[in-house]
Order: C-alpha cells, then structure tokens, then sequence
C-alpha cells in the first residue's frame, strides 16, 4: 500500500461536519483481496487489537466492524479503523471514520477523525504498517507503536494548565486556535471578543504584579505591611553576609533566590553553618541575590485565587517513598517512578523525581545512601520543597479553608494585583486562622500550575480552568464575532465584498478575506487570493473587527476544510461548471456537495442564504442547510417558494424594477435596480443576483433596510471597490470592461452586459488555468468566440499543461465559434498590448485579465481617437 497524500481538514469539510484526517491511500494489488479471502487475517486482527470489538460500523452494534471484516472488507477500510483504535489507546477518544472510493483505480480516501493533529497523521501511518503485516500473514508487535504514538503525543499536547483551560473553553462553545505550535499560546474566542493567554498568564495578568511575585522582598514587604504574616529575612549577596543573616535571624533558615520559580534553588530547615553554604550556593547558581529567611514549620499549602475569588487550596508535599521492610531507597525511588501519572516535566499530572544535590543531602543528613533500606512505613522525604515539578504531591483541600484563610488569600490576590495567582502557605492546617497558628507567605505565583488542583494525588479534582474561563468571558455568549461566509461558482467575490461594504457603512468594524486581498476594516493588509481556510483564521485572530465576511472557494474546502467551525450566515450563490476533476469532485452534484459545507456550517440560530434560480442550489442547499433560510430570486412569483412564503420565510427578489423583501404577505421595497450602480441599470443580471444575495444576508444580521439601500447605492463596480469584476473605465474613445471570468456560466451571464455596452466591435483578452478540462477549455473558448470579434488568447498559469496546451485548446474552440478572428499571445502583458493596439474609437475592450492594476495604468493616458482619424483618411 502506498500513501498518496495525507493531511488534515481543520473545520468542517467535504467528508464531515468535524475536523478529519484524509488518507488518499493506494492499496494496489490487495484490491482484489478483500479481508475474508486472506487466511488467519480476521484472528491476527483481533490478536493485534482486541479492542476492534466495541467498533460498530455500519453494522450498529459492537462487534459490527469484525463482522464486516469476517464477511470481507478492503484494506482501506481496516486501515480507517486501526488508526481510529491506535488514538484511543493513547488517550483521544475518536469514533468517526469513512472510506469511500476514489475515481481512480485501487485508490480509497480514507477519513477518520482527530483530537490532535499530529497524533492522527502518525495514528494513520502506523495503521498502514500493521494492516500490511496482517496481509502477509503476519502479526504486529503493538507495544512499540503506541510508545511511538506517545512520544508525538507528548510532544505535540498541551501541558495540564493550558489544556484545562481549552476543555473548559470547549465545554461552552468557545473557539481556540493555538497561535504557536511549541507554546502554549492560546487565543480563545474571535475578532475583538477573543482572549488571549499562555499557560496560566492572561492578557488580563498584570505585568506589575507578575514583577512583584517575581521578587521575593518585594512581595514580603507589600504583604508584610498590609499585616499578611510573612517569614522575615534578608537579601544577601555574599556568603558571608548569608552567615550574618542566619545568625541575626536565628537557625533554622531558608535559602532561596530572589527571583524564581518551581522550588528552584530552595533550601529548607538549614540548621548550621556547612547547611547554610550548600543552600547558599544552590540559591545562588540561580541568581545573584540570595534571600535568607525564617523557617516557618508546618505544612505546605497552595491557595489559588482566580479573579479576586479562592477557587481551589491543596496541601504539598516534597517527593517522598515509603520503606517496605526489604528495598533500597533507589529501588523505591524507581518504584515510585513507574506510576504512570508520573511524567518529565510538566506533561502529565505528576513529575518524574530526580536524585539532585538537594536529595543527596537529605539523604547525607539522615546518615544514609541510596543502598540503604528503609524500615517498613517509614517516610522519607526526597526533597526539602514540596513543588510538584520537583515531583511532589498534592491533596485537596478546598473544602476545608476556613472563612477568615479564604479571605486573607482573596485580599492577596487585590494586593499583589493579579488575576490569577498561586499563593505558598506555611501553615499547620488551613482550618484555623493564620493568627492563631504558626503560619506565613512565603512566595506568591503568577503564572501558577493547575495539576494539583485538577487531579490531586489525594481529594478531588478541582474545576479551575472553569474559572478562568468565567474571568475571560463573563457573558456565556460573548466569545464569538458574527461571521458571513460566501461560496459558489461565480459571484462569491462581488457578494463577499458587497455585503463587506453594506456592514462597514452600517457601522461595523469588518474582517474580509477574499480572491485577492484581506482587508481590515477597510485597509488592504495582505494582497493575493486569500479564499482558504489559513486567511479565514487570519481575519479571525484580528483584535478589532466584530465582523468577519469570508469568501470560501472549493480549493479550500477540498484540501483543509472551513477555517472556522460554524457561521452566522452563509450564502450560496450558485453551482455550476468548473474546476471539476480537481480533488475527486468530477461532477456537479458533487461539486455542489463540496460547496453545501458553508451552509451545513450555519448555526441552528443562523441563516443560509440560496439561489432559488439554481436547481442545485436549491435542492442541496436546503436540504445540507440549518438554521433558517432566506432565498433569492430573480422570479417573484416563483411557485417553488410559496410554501417557505406562506410559512414567513425571507425572500429578496425583484417585482416592478426594484429589490424587494418579501416574509409572509408583507413586501418592502429595498432599493430601484437602476439605483444599484453594479447592476448597470439591470444590464448585469448577475450583479443583481449579487445584490439580492448581499441584501439577504445583510437583512439575516439585522441590518435595517436602510442601512442595506445605504450600502447597495454606494458600492461601486471600481478597481477600488470590486477590482477586476466587471469594472468599466472610459479610456478615451474606447470603453474597457475588465473581468475576471474564467469559465462558461461566468461569460454567459457577463453576455448580455457587453451586448448592453457593445460599440463598433468587440475585441477580447482572455486565458484560463491549464487545470480544466480539455472538454471545459474548449466551451470556453466558443462562449469567447461568440462573444468576440477579435480575440486575444493568452496563457498566464499552464498548471500541469505544457506551455501553449490550455491556450490551444481555447482557440481551437474559439474558432470553431465562426466569424471571430483569433490571435494567440501566450504573455499576457503583450495580448493586452496587441488589443490596444487594435482598438479603435467606440470599440469596447473586453479584457478578462489577471494583472487588473497594471492593465488600468497601460489605459490612462492612451487615446484611441487618433487612431480611428487615421483609419477614416
């Protein structure tokens, strides 16, 4: 078997409604065997991965899958569940999966769903593996391909905090993206709704209060004088000073540096002089400036505190094991080791303990070595701190705080001044007042861990990251900004800008992407076709817009899916003609599946805005759509629409020479079709299919009817409003209409626009990309001839054609068109020379060109008058 290409679709796509991995898989010769005509292969199967069992199938029931595999299956089939299974076992629960067949022989897309991304890539790479082996006959060792597995789950997950906070997220239906793929720098929500944070530290976290945690005197000295019990000590800078401190102070002392985190560099309980250098130069290999301070006995707590409230307390622990009798303290150490919530660093709920410095003087100190034996139930503690990343544990206690520890830790937090902050408590129990027991702060946290409260070693787990997402987003529905999406074979360009300009003038602050540029409100920032999912999540991520309009070409949806995972309006414009044999969609009930995606992505209180003229449209449309739907159409009394009618359903249509919205027996008049500037006075049928299409969706937002008037009188068909659609410039005797119509359903709609406009002749410049079809080059072509009296053919993207082939096939069917005289100029720059130079005074120019801004300039200042005096002598 071989894989063609594998990749994920984030959002919404062709396959399914969720985020999917696509496997195009070439399984070759095992084509014609299925699984029932291989020997032992069912039992191998099972052998390998016993847990297939609770896989339904199509069946429906568990066992399902076995069952197709007993009665045969294809290997593509057996590959989608095996990758499904490998990410289960590795701790994604997934279900979904499909394979379906290709238009090419043995090739299968195989679709299966993914919690992370990369894990379902490998997921999929390993099931290959194993079914190959199980084809030949033979099993599959699966101890080290979920060790593989892990180890990219590993490192590809979110730590505990962070994740804790995107679940919480999630359970309220707020979207997150992760802005870096090694950081855990998260942005919650849209546009100028959305959060940002990394791990713990939210953009709400001040910097002041995170310097003040920072600096350990600091802290002491602030807390200190609001009369929050605190050790007290000195900053030393010498060893010699740190003698001098010790004594002043009177043993035992604490150690540590001025500035730092996770118990790095702390020494605890120093009890002389040769104590004091080691904890002296362990505090001090971390920073220069070394506290010394007051040992406080008693146990250590952790208080969080998340916007002003207490939301979670734990005891600590240092790492410790516990003597049986007959193994050694390393033995023990290992033991402890081997629990699998036990992880490097911060990457699962509890950390791997590590015998540094710190533990071989605990050790020295009980005169014992690591061969030593520990009598049975004694405790031996490991470390001096009690930090979980030095592989400490935890047990909660926030049921047991009391009243007046509660609130000394809330008043920690408005003094200190963070949002979310970790306080360290030296303190005999929580249950009494700080005053009335031996207790202090020690060291306050910004950017505090969650592991500890979320899965205690001891007690239940603690919703904190609920918490934060409380103190982000207060109001449950305030995370998302509205967001439009437009698709179709023609027109979504002029809609999407169109409904754009109707939300700016009515106010809004709008996030467009579209065939040629993103803009922010109103300001090109990035130039290129930018119809995917990628510039979807660009308009997204942009702190100041509250409305995002996305156009959505089928490129997109094909090869990653919807850059978002529902809309608040999605439009679909119409279905026809083009690109088909790209991405396995050949026809048009396929291509208007591709394109039924936007409108399946409309939330259940949205509106999916259909074309009632297309056939297609109108059929799959409304049966993919949900939420409500709003249609338009050139035919106001279409009979196909009386029953949404009679049910109050929104319809903008045309009745007398104006746009009119119809709900029920109530018909408002929006705008006079000649005042709509696109519309060229109803020449451009077209453009006012556009218009109903952008009042319809405008309308779904809210929009008045006289913000949307408003915006459909003043969007003008300009290079700077609508560059290369159906922009008109007069150039000095000659009328140029450039376009950007690329295929037969957009140069028959653009037909009776330039009859509208036709002077002497017409002479034409026009290409098209080599990945059509031949069948498709050549419609074009004769669509070109008929419309022509003179055509320029040029050649500005082959794609997989040799150079001139998709040129060549546009001309042969441009001739075949009749009277049309036809030219080939592969570079574009030099038709739209030679078509200038040809035109004369009342000639129209119709260029259908890639380079709108420069052919503009060629225009300026070029006078066909001249030239037509000429020809007249």
């Amino acid at each position: 078997m071989k894989i063609v290409s594998h990749r994920a679709l984030r959002g919404p796509n062709y396959y399914s409604g969720y985020p999917a991995i696509l496997m195009r898989l070439d399984i070759g010769d095992l084509n014609h065997r299925p699984s029932n005509e291989v020997p032992g292969f069912l039992d191998n199967l099972k052998a390998v991965l016993p847990s297939l069992y609770d896989h339904r199938c199509s069946v429906g029931v568990p066992g399902g899958f076995l069952q197709r595999v007993e009665a045969g299956t294809y290997a593509g089939h057996v590959v989608e569940h095996v990758a499904i299974e490998l990410q289960n076992l590795i701790g994604f629960t997934v279900g979904y999966g499909k394979t379906v067949d290709s238009y090419e022989p043995c090739v299968y897309n195989v679709v299966y769903r993914y919690r992370d991304e990369a894990c379902g890539i490998a997921a999929g790479v390993e099931a290959v593996a194993i079914v190959e082996r199980l084809y030949d006959g033979q099993t599959a060792d699966l101890g080290p391909v979920i060790e593989r597995l892990k180890e990219v789950r590993d490192a590809n997950m979110l730590g505990p905090s962070t994740n804790s906070i995107v679940q919480a997220a999630r359970k309220r239906g707020i979207p997150y993206v992760r802005l870096t793929e090694d950081a855990s720098y998260i942005q919650l929500g849209h546009g100028n709704r959305q959060q940002r944070f990394q791990a713990t530290v939210t953009a709400k976290t001040s910097l002041i209060g995170s310097s003040i945690a920072d600096d350990k005197d600091w802290t002491k000295k602030i807390l200190g004088e609001a009369g929050i019990p605190v050790p007290w000590g000195s900053i030393t800078y010498t060893f010699e000073e740190a003698v001098a401190a010790a004594q002043s102070i009177g043993y035992p002392v604490v150690t540590k540096p001025l500035v730092g985190n996770h118990g790095r560099g702390v020494t605890t309980n120093i009890t002389d002089e040769n104590e004091l250098k080691e904890g002296f130069d362990a505090a001090y290999a971390r920073n220069a400036s070394v506290v010394v301070e007051k040992y406080i006995k008693g146990e250590d707590h952790r208080l969080l505190v998340v916007d002003g409230k207490l939301v979670a307390a734990a005891r600590r622990r240092p790492a410790h094991v516990e003597g049986d009798g007959t193994s050694t303290l390393q033995q023990l150490i290992d033991r402890e080791n081997k629990d699998p919530r036990r992880g490097v660093g911060h990457e699962n709920l509890l950390t791997q303990i590590f015998v540094d410095q710190q533990t071989e003087r605990l050790i020295a100190q009980a005169g014992l070595t690591l061969e030593s034996v520990l009598p049975q139930g004694e405790i031996f503690l490991l470390k001096s701190t009690a930090n979980l990343s030095t592989g400490g544990t935890a047990t909660d206690l926030t049921d047991d705080v009391h009243p007046d520890v509660r609130f000394a830790a809330e008043r920690i937090g408005r003094l200190i001044g963070l949002d979310i902050i970790g306080i360290d408590l030296l303190a005999e129990t929580l249950t009494r007042p700080l005053d009335q027991q031996s207790a202090g702060v020690v060291e306050v946290n910004a950017g505090p861990g969650f592991r500890m409260h979320l899965s205690p070693t001891h007690g239940k787990g603690r919703p904190v990251g609920e918490a934060v997402v409380d103190m982000l987003f207060p109001d449950p529905g305030d995370a998302r900004i509205p967001i439009t999406a437009i698709t179709g074979t023609n027109g979504k360009t002029t809609t999407t800008r169109l409904i754009a300009h109707i939300l700016r003038y009515a106010g809004r602050h709008v996030g467009m992407a579209t065939t040629g540029a993103i803009e922010i409100d109103n300001h090109v920032v990035m130039r290129g076709d930018y119809s995917g999912p990628q510039s979807a999540q660009i308009v997204l991520q942009e702190p100041s817009v509250d409305h995002a309009v996305l156009e959505v070409a089928r490129g997109g949806i094909m090869r990653r899916g919807l850059g978002f995972d529902e809309c608040d309006v999605g439009v679909l414009t119409n279905i026809a003609s083009d690109h088909l044999g790209d991405y396995d969609v050949h026809t048009l009930d396929e291509l208007a599946r591709c394109k039924t995606v936007v409108t399946y992505a409309v939330k259940e209180s949205g509106t999916a805005v259909l074309n009632a003229d297309d056939p297609r449209v109108f059929d799959q449309g409304t049966y993919w759509a949900r939420g409500k739907i709003a249609y338009f159409t050139m035919n106001p009394d279409n009979p196909d629409l009386a029953g949404h009618i009679a049910g109050h359903g929104v319809v903008v249509t045309v009745r007398g020479g104006r746009i009119v919205l119809r709900q029920g027996e109530v018909e408002a008049e929006i705008v006079e079709v000649n005042d709509v500037p696109i519309a060229f006075e109803g020449h451009a049928v077209f453009n006012v299919q556009n218009a109903m299409a952008a009042a319809a969706a405008a309308h779904a937002h809210g929009l008045s009817l006289g913000d949307i008037r408003m915006g459909l009188t003043t969007f003008h068909p300009t290079p700077t409003q609508l560059p290369g659609r159906s922009n008109l410039i007069e150039a000095d005797g000659v009328r140029c209409l450039i376009d950007y119509g690329h295929n037969v359903p957009a140069l028959a709609a653009l037909a009776p626009l330039v009859r509208g406009l036709q002077g002497k002749r017409v002479i034409g410049v026009a290409s098209a990309p080599g990945n059509r079809r031949d069948e498709d080059l050549s419609a074009l072509g004769r669509q070109l001839g008929e419309m022509s009296d003179i055509l320029f053919i040029c050649e500005t993207h082959a794609r997989q054609r040799e150079v001139g082939e998709a040129a060549g096939l546009l001309r042969a069917g441009a001739e075949e068109a009749g009277s049309c005289r036809v030219t080939l100029e592969l570079a574009e720059h030099d038709a739209i020379g030679r078509a200038m130079d040809e035109a004369k005074e009342g000639d129209l120019l119709l260029l259908l060109v890639d380079d709108v801004d420069g052919t503009i300039q060629r225009l300026k200042g070029r006078s066909f008058r001249e030239k037509a005096a000429v020809a007249a002598q």
